[in-house]
């Protein structure tokens, strides 16, 4: 059985100036990037991993997912999903109400990340994570996962046919907002869509960015960093 880490990060603890304050990890937020890379720095030693040891993502609201067996100096190409088998290579997924997907297989020994947001959970990002860990060994029974703090249905508003085309791809998404407009759950219908996969548990935190200041939140606030959802085998 091999032992796993997830690690969410919060807004606190770093060095960047409002409106990024202060652990922004993000490089396409708009803050300076010797403060992400200080940032970025910092969780690192906090984790007691060497830098290159992190593996972060251009994420682009897609459902690519990459099969990573090493450090790497620089981002991956494009994509919303990381798997690997490689001890101590943590996999970021980076947040401000998407929810970060954390998975792992203890007994085979492979952990995956995601990245989904509205358009990758509804095109399937999360199921595309399980497969590429299929592929390098993982039973989907053996699979738990963490879906990180995100927006939640109380507070996700979309107009009524947008709500309609999500619930479609992911059912169990369609919610009722605080305001009773239409509004999404990402985050009830990523669980329904992993429960349907076969995977063995799925645990919601129950944190929402837009009413816990703690996080990062796009919606919120507009102009805005990122935290991040991090797993590896120990």
């Amino acid at each position: 059985m091999h032992r796993i880490r997830r690690v969410i990060t919060t807004r606190v603890g770093g060095v960047s100036a409002p409106p990024y304050d202060s652990f922004n990890l993000g490089r396409g937020s708009g803050d300076e990037p010797a403060a992400v890379s200080a940032n970025r720095a910092r969780l690192a030693a906090s984790l007691r991993l060497p830098e290159d040891r992190l593996v972060w993502m251009r994420q682009v609201h897609g459902a690519t997912v990459h099969t990573v067996d090493g450090p790497r100096a620089a981002p991956l190409p494009q994509g919303d999903g990381l798997v690997t088998t490689e001890r101590g290579l943590a996999l970021v997924a980076l947040a401000a109400d998407c929810v970060p997907v954390l998975l792992a297989d203890a007994t085979a020994g492979v952990v995956g990340a995601a990245h989904a947001g509205r358009s990758g959970a509804a095109a399937g990002v999360a199921v595309a994570a399980v497969h590429a860990m299929m592929a390098l060994g993982a039973d989907p029974a053996g699979i738990d996962v963490l879906l990180g703090p995100a927006v939640c249905g109380r507070c996700y508003e979309v107009p009524a046919d947008l709500q309609a085309e999500v619930e479609a791809a992911l059912p169990g998404s369609a919610t009722t907002t605080s305001r009773g407009t239409p509004g999404l759950d990402l985050r009830a219908g990523l669980a329904r869509q992993l429960q349907a996969a076969g995977v063995g548990a799925v645990v919601v935190d129950p944190a929402c960015t837009v009413e816990d200041t703690r996080f990062f939140s796009h919606r919120r606030d507009g102009v805005t960093g990122r935290f991040a959802g991090l797993v590896w085998l120990a």
